[in-house]
C-alpha cells in the first residue's frame, strides 16, 4: 500500500476571517490579478464560481514550472472552510488522493489564521511527498492577505 499522510499548518492573516473566506469561496477569478506570480488562470469547468461541487481548473506555477490542477469544490459556510479535492492535473500524476482544506478562523479582531489541512496518498511508494504543494498553498494564503485587506 502506498504511503499517505496529512500536513497541517496555520498561516497568520490580518483583517476579517469573513473577507478571506469570501475571496477563497467566491472570488477565485481575482487570483491571477492578485497573485499572478503563483496563479495564472482559474476557469470554471462545471458549476458556478461560488457553488458547492463546482469543478475548476487552475493554471499555476510550482517550483518555476507551469502546472494545471482540476479540482472539485466543497463549501462549509458554517466553519468558513473550502475544500479542494484533486481530480486531475500534475499533482494527481503522483497522488491518488489530494485534498486541501482552507479554514479561516477569527482569533480576535484583526487577528485570524488560515488553517491548512492537506491529506494525500501517493500512487506508489516511489512518488515524492507533496511538501512542495503545501509550501505553495501556504504562499497563496499569505500572499493573498494584502489583496484581501485592500478590498
Amino acid at each position: 500500500m502506498a504511503t499517505s499522510g496529512t500536513y497541517v499548518t496555520e498561516v497568520p492573516l490580518k483583517g476579517s476571517a469573513e473577507k478571506h473566506y469570501k475571496r477563497w469561496r467566491n472570488e477565485n477569478h481575482l487570483f491571477p490579478d492578485a497573485i499572478g506570480h503563483h496563479i495564472q488562470g482559474v476557469a470554471v469547468h462545471d458549476g458556478e464560481w461560488d457553488s458547492h461541487g463546482a469543478i475548476k481548473i487552475w493554471n499555476y506555477t510550482l517550483d518555476g514550472k507551469p502546472e494545471v490542477f482540476k479540482e472539485r469544490r466543497e463549501i462549509d459556510d458554517e466553519n468558513m472552510a473550502v475544500t479542494f479535492r484533486g481530480l486531475e492535473g500534475h499533482v494527481m500524476e503522483q497522488l491518488k488522493v489530494y485534498d486541501t482544506i482552507l479554514q479561516f478562523i477569527q482569533k480576535s479582531p484583526g487577528d485570524i489564521v488560515c488553517k491548512i489541512t492537506m491529506t494525500w496518498e501517493k500512487r506508489t511508494d516511489d512518488s515524492p511527498e507533496p511538501s512542495n504543494y503545501m509550501k505553495l498553498v501556504k504562499s497563496l494564503a499569505a500572499d493573498m492577505d494584502a489583496h484581501v485587506l485592500k478590498a
